[in-house]
């Protein structure tokens, strides 16, 4: 991860100089969305006619307990599910193909090939995104120093820990350079260090104008990076605030932590 680096290539400092109206407008736009499983009697809801949006530039927290509707919501933002109900924008236009080459998602757990190198593995999905040669090979070997794995460039991904693999699953979903990151439990398997320089570089990519939704379980990282935050429990969206809202929500400070978990045992 970065510490004091910046992103590989983005410049930071001439990110929507000008234009603070675009700077402050809506990237990603969910309306009514709704995802069943199933069919009959049978059938599970499992994201119940949720409705939110990103403002580009933000990092939205997406927080919930296991089964709540989270990792469900994120497949239907990246294509992965067909949503039963509600519609998906981005920047504006109807959730496709070509609207979601603006993406770039990271796992919670990727199955990648064992037998693939780091370097390997991103001039894949390089290739799959459509850049060209020149431009791949300068991304992946700064990519690659950016996630601190250049002396691993050349190793099998089955030698990798849990955190090396999270690493390499950062960079891949950078090697497009994405306007919209969506990481899913980003932080899983890391050590404190990593975990620290994780958060540093999404804001690295908030200050560079990226917009960024997360999930996870590690909420004080939440509350310390998230503009806004959001709360789904079975498949419903309880609440949805910055912050500091949260947390004096009732009209005493409290942790998010503790916001949480009182909100979801209602």
């Amino acid at each position: 991860m970065p510490g004091a680096k910046t992103s590989p290539f983005i410049k930071i400092d001439i990110f929507c100089p000008v234009n603070y109206n675009f700077c402050m407008s809506t990237i990603l736009d969910v309306s009514n969305l709704t995802v069943r499983y199933g069919k009959g009697p049978d059938q599970k809801t499992a994201v119940d006619n949720i409705s939110f949006s990103l403002i580009r530039g933000e990092i939205y927290g997406f927080l919930g307990p296991n089964g709540a509707g989270k990792t469900t919501t994120i497949k239907s933002l990246i294509g992965i599910l067909t949503p039963s109900s509600g519609s998906i924008f981005f920047s504006g236009k109807p959730a496709s193909a070509i609207s979601r080459t603006s993406l770039g998602f990271m796992p919670e757990t990727a199955a990648y090939y064992w037998y693939l190198t780091p370097k390997e593995l991103l001039f894949f999905y390089g290739k799959l995104c459509g850049i060209d040669k020149k431009t791949l090979s300068d991304r992946v070997e700064k990519l690659l120093d950016f996630v601190k794995l250049s002396r691993h460039k050349n190793s099998y991904l089955k030698t990798f820990s849990k955190g090396m693999l999270q690493k390499v699953s950062f960079a891949q979903a950078l090697i497009n350079d994405p306007e919209i990151l969506i990481l899913d439990e980003p932080t899983t398997g890391l050590d404190p260090i990593a975990r620290m320089e994780m958060r540093d570089a999404l804001l690295d990519f908030k200050h560079a104008g990226k917009t960024i939704l997360f999930s996870s379980h590690e909420l004080s990282e939440v509350e310390i990076i998230s503009d806004r935050i959001s709360i789904i429990k079975n498949g419903k969206i309880l609440r949805e605030a910055a912050p500091g809202e949260l947390i004096n929500d009732k009209g005493e400070r409290m942790s998010l932590e503790k916001y949480f978990f009182d909100l979801v045992k209602e």
